[in-house]
Formats: structure tokens, C-alpha cells, sequence
């Protein structure tokens, strides 16, 4: 049974990475909320700590994926750095449902799939939870990385699940962080609606424009 006196002792048990970590995966998402490119530099920092972390601590789909969070980082940066340089922004853009579908679908295959191999083939705690936090995550962080809109209604499952997981493993501060996580998901999510309506009231403008220029001189 987890107790007061057990969650306070694994703050007091902290390690000064898992502390930096912590810090620098809540920068990642506030950075990420607001579009800036220097979420990605924080989101690499936080999970190179975060896989030396859970590979010691037996939830190795967790380490994995903080590895391909690494890579993706690398990734995030370089395609947001390519749009900057080219002077335009990489801009929020929304998927329609038969694409959802798709994405839940494969997701869910893979996780029910990847935790049934965790069960037969390992000493895993809570393999499927593990599995799922996992594939949805390594797909979702793409999502994010190419400003899909409704990438953080999926963190806010993610977070939900993940943080069960982490509760039920020990994993007590890192709970505190992922709740974070989700209340910033929801935050995430306003801001990059407000700046897809925003672009999308811009490219109407400007169609508006060109169609009143065009009766004006139909010779454009």
C-alpha cells in the first residue's frame, strides 16, 4: 500500500538527474505549447536521463522509448529549423477521422501485440500498460513533430494511462510530472487551435483578396 511517508521518501531519494529531467520535460511541453523550437534541445536532455532510468528500473519499453524520444528530438529540430531558415513556419495542421481511425487502430494492434510478447518473454511489470504507453507515444511524438493539431488530445490519454502505470510501479515524482503533462496537454491544445483558426482566418483572407482583385481585373 502506498502511503504519505512512502511518497515523501521518494522525493528525498531523488537523484539531482531525475530532478534535471523532471524540470526539463516540463520546459519541453510549455516550449512545445508555444511553438518554440527550443523544446526539442530540453525534450533530449530530459530523455537521455529518463532511459538510464527505467532500463534500471525494469520498464524497458519505457527506456526504448525515451531513446526514440531522443531521436525524434533530433528530428523535431532539424524539420523546425529547415522551415525557419526558409523564412516560414511550419504551420499546425489538422487530420480528418479516417486517419484517426487508422492511427488508434495500428496503435492498439501493436500494443496488444507488443504486450503479449512482454508477458511470454520477460519479468515486465504491467506489460500491455507498458506496451501502450509505448506504441501510442512513439507514433504520437511524430504527430507533434509535424504540428498535427490533435496530437495532444492523444498526450492526454497517453498521460492518464502513463501515470497509472507509474504509480503502480514506484515511479512516484515522475507521476507528478506526468500530470503536469496532461494539464499542459490541454493547455498545448488551446494554443495550437488558436493558431490553426488563426492561419486558417489568414488563408481565407487572403483567397477573399485575390478573388475581389480577380473580379476587379479578370485579365490576373
Amino acid at each position: 500500500m502506498v502511503t504519505t511517508e512512502t511518497i515523501i521518501n521518494a522525493f528525498l531519494a531523488l537523484s539531482g538527474g531525475e530532478v534535471l529531467a523532471t524540470i526539463l520535460g516540463i520546459a519541453y511541453v510549455i516550449l512545445a505549447a508555444k511553438e518554440s523550437i527550443w523544446c526539442w534541445p530540453a525534450a533530449f536532455i530530459s530523455t537521455l536521463i529518463y532511459t538510464v532510468l527505467f532500463w534500471e528500473g525494469q520498464l524497458p519499453m519505457q527506456a526504448i522509448l525515451n531513446f526514440y524520444y531522443m531521436a525524434m528530438a533530433i528530428y523535431g529540430f532539424m524539420l523546425w529549423t529547415k522551415h525557419n531558415k526558409n523564412n516560414e513556419t511550419l504551420k499546425v495542421k489538422t487530420w480528418k477521422w479516417p486517419k484517426h481511425l487508422s492511427f488508434i487502430l495500428i496503435a492498439s494492434i501493436l500494443s496488444i501485440g507488443i504486450g503479449y510478447y512482454l508477458t511470454t518473454n520477460s519479468d515486465t511489470r504491467l506489460p500491455y500498460l507498458d506496451a501502450t504507453v509505448m506504441v501510442f507515444s512513439v507514433i504520437n511524438t511524430w504527430l507533434m513533430a509535424q504540428k498535427i493539431l490533435e496530437n495532444w488530445i492523444y498526450w492526454i490519454f497517453i498521460d492518464a494511462v502513463a501515470i497509472y502505470l507509474y504509480w503502480q510501479t514506484g515511479f512516484y515524482v515522475t507521476i507528478i510530472m506526468f500530470s503536469l503533462y496532461l494539464v499542459l496537454a490541454i493547455y498545448g491544445y488551446k494554443e495550437w487551435r488558436n493558431s490553426f483558426q488563426k492561419s486558417q482566418g489568414k488563408i481565407k483572407s487572403e483567397a477573399t483578396s485575390k478573388a475581389v482583385e480577380k473580379t476587379k481585373n479578370p485579365f490576373i
